[in-house]
């Protein structure tokens, strides 16, 4: 049953924005709070921060939950195709995963040209680029147009504050990103997991458009699938049943990512430079039952909501990991 729009209200305060755990070496990510364990185990807090433009906009209630539970259940799916870092799930919010050396590269495959953001396909094609992250693309392609298959395009990690810039798959290996075994097998994994999440999103009437992936190297020298995968941080998703018919009527597809906050800001001609816009708190409620939508279309399983305010839930949860004293 879904959640009431006046309880998304309600809790909107109180949206996990950072954690205070009882733990050293905090570090803070775009949606992440991560506290280093021992050598082996770190652990994930997953925060309600939104994150879009390089930018965190705002906090959106149960969006932690829906995107540790989601990833997780995608870990699962996933796990023939490449080893990943998560072991347990202690909380809704959290995440014990293997400790690993993250790669400097952010993997994005792309089965669409669209989107809006500097780094976006379709954002450098409509500025003229038929030459984009090492491809060449036609004249006469339209915004939301599939490819003729997926590719990768990679990009730098830009970090706090700062924007991911596009790299080719040569550069990623010609500038020391990468040697070149590492980096095309993970072509090819990332590849395998694009079609496996294209083939899942489908049965649950969702199109995988495009995503990103990371991927780093445990101590052991194996190469672990980090971060997330298929969420709607870091997946675009269209509604199958009507995209056709809004390709052909030059209409924005139905999305069920937060593709549409970025259209929001894009329509105040925001782009992630400068003070971003002051948007108001129906937006994020609306992003708050796109996530819930996408988890239970996904997962086929019933959002099982976690306890507001989160923190006081996560200390009694994580008793076993955090000092006694």
């Amino acid at each position: 049953m879904p959640i009431p729009t006046q309880q998304l209200k309600t809790i909107l305060p109180y949206a996990l924005n950072e954690t205070h755990l009882p733990l050293p070496h905090k570090r803070a990510g775009k949606v992440r709070d991560a506290y280093p364990l021992d050598d082996d185990k770190i652990l994930f807090v997953t925060t309600d921060r939104l994150s879009a433009f390089d930018r965190i906009l705002a906090c959106v209630p149960y969006k932690g939950q829906v995107l540790n539970q989601l990833a997780a259940w995608w870990f699962e799916q996933t796990r023939e195709i490449v080893p990943n870092h998560a072991l347990s799930i202690p909380d809704p919010n959290a995440l014990v995963a293997r400790a690993a050396e993250p790669f400097r590269v952010e993997v994005v495959v792309r089965g669409y040209i669209t989107g809006v953001t500097t780094t976006a396909l379709w954002h450098r094609y409509a500025l003229g680029e038929r030459e984009i992250y090492g491809y060449c693309f036609p004249d006469g392609l339209k915004k939301n147009q599939a490819l003729p298959q997926p590719i990768v395009t990679p990009t730098t990690k830009g970090g706090a504050g700062a924007h991911d810039e596009r790299l080719t798959s040569a550069q990623v290996v010609s500038e020391g990103y990468l040697d070149a075994p590492t980096w095309y097998r993970i072509v090819d994994v990332a590849l395998e997991l694009f079609q496996r999440g294209q083939k899942i999103a489908k049965r649950a009437g969702l199109i995988l458009v495009d995503t990103k992936y990371e991927f780093g190297r445990a101590r052991d020298g194996t190469l672990l699938l980090i971060d997330e995968i298929h969420t709607p941080d870091s997946s675009r998703f269209w509604k199958a049943d009507s995209y056709a018919a809004h390709f052909e009527n030059g209409a924005e597809p139905e999305n069920f990512d937060k593709e549409f906050v970025r259209l929001a800001y894009a329509q105040k001609n925001y782009r992630g430079d400068g003070e971003p816009p002051t948007m108001p708190d129906e937006l994020w409620i609306q992003a708050s039952e796109r996530y819930l939508a996408i988890y239970e279309m996904l997962t086929g399983k019933n959002f099982d909501a976690g306890e507001y305010p989160i923190e006081p839930r996560l200390m009694e949860n994580l008793r076993g990991i955090l000092p006694t004293d």
